[in-house]
């Protein structure tokens, strides 16, 4: 291969002169070699800040040009400060170093020549198109054959915005897409006239294919507002209008800034096949704090309707998830089994699946004590179906439990079989609650296996009590009854606030938590801190308020559910040109609710216990019950009998007899007991603030008057 004439001149110099280089700082260092040498880096140098300076292209090239000049310099100023030749002959390597560099690069010969002679044996190049006539606004800077055809389109077109071109890139694959970086026409004058529209004009294409970014400045080119990089891609565009990647579909159709999502970036999307379910993973910067989402506007993107129940948002942190199912969970039906309802170490088991197939889980137990709890549900919502799945759980625990219902039912009867204690009405209510009182403080007497007296704490051996757990079905029902009312609130809210230290919870069901209903605002707060209530199919009008009263923030009370979560039958146009009726609507959302755990309430639909096949193997096989102290201190408190039975004498009130005057305003009407009417003004109980189980029971033993 032949080496062109100044390449093998430049080689020569360098071999000769690296000798010289090394030799004369340290055979003479006051020669006028040194001194040739030191004003040719500083020529160089020279050279170096000229280029830097200039306006011109190839700054770069300009400044290795002039680095063999520099580089010498500094090898002659190491040489003439080293002792001798320096350690390991230093200043020889040096030398050495410094023409094999030369030999490499080649600075004067190969960055002063505009192109090469190929090789004698090299094929003949490609054929160029035809070159572009030069330009009279730019000088010829050895632009590349497409930038000079850009340049002269851009100047018929009138150079728009009073720009010209730099540089222009075609972007491969893309027959009509480049890029152009330009610069303002007049030196110092910022870019102030450039459109998308006058780009897109110049080049016949749609405002929408044509983007202005700003030009950052960088090493050996100029920025700011005098330069502009342009991106004409009418290919791209098309391309992504019509297949985009998910990432673009994310960007166009949701992550913009008037999308559901705005401000979201694409991260990922993973297809659960064997859930049905796909879910898309995005998120926002962190700047921009939480992620903004309008679900319906989002399930409108996604191909979907909000109130199908087949999309579902969880919010973490900046992340995003969003779940898109083929048909909605909430329709489906879960069974119950015995595995799920079983509590686990910390006292948690499932009661449901949430919206975004997520295990619902609540608990027979917290770290401050005996759980309550709070069923809210209308009739035919899946109320005794949530009940008892609660109360399997409590007895798969070991704990005893107890059921009082306002009115019977077939399913809290077969509930019943399987606690301690079942009864129905106001009276049985009254005395369960009374019972329970009366146990927080036989337990907060009875010794632990250390002979100290401590709180309940499942975690802890030696407890000489199980776990008792209520259910008052229909509370508020009962809590309106004339003779009986007052009193079973102000029980419950006893139990409320001191039963959990004691293993003594209470399970609240009804259709409303409303205090205007009767439901007092101390029992909801109490019950709602020492629990996870579950609300089922609720109201519409009604959401807003329900979830308020359990102290739910505005921003995350939640929207309504729909009335059925069954797609609607297509063809509704066909039939009524038939003059054919719709078919009847499946109501199907039993058992489909919230559950709120934390500060947001999360859809949920519960397991499925089926009471007709029997319920009896979601159970233990034994019943738990009171331990024989427990009974026998209840007893002597006259608090442990049939509690079906009539009311005794003396038990709501002093004995007949006892009142010498004949006149007792507050006797009961009916039934032979009773107390204060709701009506009448507020309880005994609550006129003189109970606050503690000796102050109820000092105040029941002071009503009974034995």
């Amino acid at each position: 291969m032949s080496v062109p004439r100044s390449v093998a001149l430049e080689r020569t110099l360098y071999t000769l002169a690296a000798p010289v280089l090394a030799a004369a700082p340290n055979l003479s260092p006051d020669s006028p070699v040194n001194t040739v040498v030191q004003l040719a880096g500083a020529a160089g140098v020279g050279g170096w800040v000229l280029a830097y300076k200039s306006d011109e292209p190839g700054t770069g090239r300009k400044m290795l040009r002039w680095s063999p000049l520099v580089a010498a310099a500094a090898v002659d100023v190491a040489a003439r400060h080293t002792i001798g030749w320096g350690p390991w002959c230093m200043d020889a390597l040096l030398a050495a170093g410094w023409a094999a560099a030369g030999l490499l690069v080649l600075p004067f010969s190969r960055h002063t020549r505009r192109g090469h002679r190929p090789a004698l044996d090299a094929p003949a190049p490609a054929p160029q198109l035809q070159a572009a006539e030069p330009s009279p606004v730019q000088p010829d800077d050895g632009a590349d054959h497409f930038t000079r055809q850009v340049r002269q389109l851009w100047e018929t077109r009138g150079m728009p915005g009073r720009t010209i071109v730099v540089k222009a890139t075609p972007h491969p694959g893309m027959p009509h897409d480049l890029s152009l970086l330009l610069r303002a026409s007049e030196a110092g004058r910022p870019i102030s006239g450039l459109t998308p529209e006058a780009v897109a004009a110049a080049f016949g294409v749609d405002v929408t294919d044509v983007t202005i970014k700003e030009v950052v400045r960088q090493y050996g080119r100029e920025g700011g507002p005098a330069w502009k990089e342009v991106h004409v891609t009418p290919d791209a565009v098309e391309r992504r209008r019509k297949a985009p990647s998910r990432r673009e579909w994310w960007a166009d159709r949701i992550g913009g800034d008037s999308g559901p999502v705005p401000g979201s970036q694409f991260v990922r999307e993973v297809r659960d096949h064997a859930r049905r379910v796909t879910h898309y993973i995005a998120q926002v910067p962190d700047e921009m704090g939480a992620p903004r989402v309008n679900q319906h506007a989002l399930a409108a993107a996604l191909k979907t309707r909000y109130d199908e129940g087949r999309l579902f948002v969880t919010v973490d942190g900046n992340q995003v998830l969003v779940s898109l199912w083929d048909s909605s969970p909430l329709a489906q039906v879960f069974p119950a089994t015995r595995e799920l309802l079983t509590p686990d170490k910390d006292g948690r088991w499932v009661t449901g699946y949430l919206g975004n197939g997520q295990p619902a889980r609540n608990r027979v137990y917290t770290d401050r004590g005996a759980a309550h709890g709070i069923f809210v549900a209308p009739s035919g919502g899946g109320k005794t179906q949530l009940m008892g799945l609660h109360v399997a759980a409590d007895a798969l625990f070991g704990a005893v439990v107890m059921l009082a219902t306002e009115a019977p039912d077939e399913k809290t009867a077969a509930l019943g079989k399987h606690t301690a204690r079942y009864g129905v009405g106001a009276l049985y209510m009254i005395r369960l609650l009374r019972a329970m009182v009366a146990l927080m403080e036989i337990r907060g007497e009875m010794p632990w296996e250390d002979g100290q007296v401590h709180e309940w704490d499942p975690t802890r051996p030696g407890c000489p009590y199980r776990m008792l757990s209520a259910y008052l079905d229909e509370f508020l029902s009962a809590a309106r009854h004339g003779d009986y009312g007052a009193d079973i609130m102000d029980l419950a809210e006893l139990v409320s606030v001191k039963g959990r230290k004691y293993g003594v919870g209470l399970k609240v069901a009804g259709q409303s938590i409303y205090v205007q209903d009767g439901f007092t605002q101390l029992l909801c707060e109490n019950l709602r801190e020492n629990c996870i209530p579950v609300v089922l199919k609720v109201a519409p009008k009604k959401v807003g308020d329900m979830f308020r009263a359990l102290g739910i923030a505005s921003e995350y009370i939640p929207d309504p559910l729909p009335r059925s979560f069954s797609p609607e039958e297509k063809g509704r146009i066909e039939r009524i040109m038939r003059g054919e009726p719709e078919p009847p609507a499946d109501s199907n959302t039993g058992g489909a609710g919230w559950i709120v755990e934390a500060k947001q309430p999360e859809v949920l639909r519960t397991l499925y216990m089926d009471f007709k096949a029997g319920i009896d193997t979601f159970f233990p096989d034994t019943v738990a019950t009171l331990t024989d102290h427990e009974i026998r201190e209840l007893e002597a408190r006259d608090l442990w009998f049939d509690w079906t039975e009539p009311p005794r004498p003396g038990e709501f009130g002093p004995k007949p007899g006892d009142d010498e005057d004949g006149s007792d305003d507050d006797a009961p009407t009916k039934g032979g007991g009773g107390g204060p009417r709701r009506g009448g003004g507020k309880s005994a109980t609550r006129r003189n603030a109970v606050t503690s189980p000796s102050q109820a029971l000092e105040a029941i033993k002071n009503l009974s008057s034995v």
